[in-house]
């Protein structure tokens, strides 16, 4: 029988998430001084929010409320991933590849719990 996951921060996907998080603020303290308002902010903001609703949707009773919080998540992480590309393109990145696999790797996670839900809710 699985272990009985107690906190938000025992789940796999929030651990990935927050990883990806570290690594953005990481990566964008390197960014040109012009971005710092911009493109640093937005894709520190949305990159938090990942985790963020993964916590909050972690703690919603209802089912309903709580995958709605994970769908905010997923909106949040594809967000960044356009924000990823887009400093890519801008030069402002020498690993973007790394970055989209970490990504990806969070969304077919959460993905994962969505559906592990979704399925253990079922009429």
């Amino acid at each position: 029988m699985a272990e009985k996951i107690e906190y938000f921060s025992q789940l796999r996907v929030w651990q990935k998430a927050h990883r990806l998080v570290l690594e953005i603020y990481r990566l964008t303290k390197n960014f040109p001084s012009e971005e710092k308002f911009s493109l640093v902010q937005q894709m520190r903001r949305a990159a938090v929010s990942v985790p963020a609703n993964i916590a909050e949707g972690f703690k919603k009773r209802g089912v309903r409320n709580k995958l709605n919080f994970y769908n905010i998540s997923q909106g949040s992480l594809e967000e960044l991933k356009y924000y990823i590309i887009l400093a890519g393109d801008l030069g402002y990145l020498n690993n973007q590849q790394t970055l989209t696999v970490q990504s990806n790797d969070v969304a077919r996670t959460l993905n994962a719990l969505i559906l592990s839900i979704e399925e253990k809710n079922a009429d």
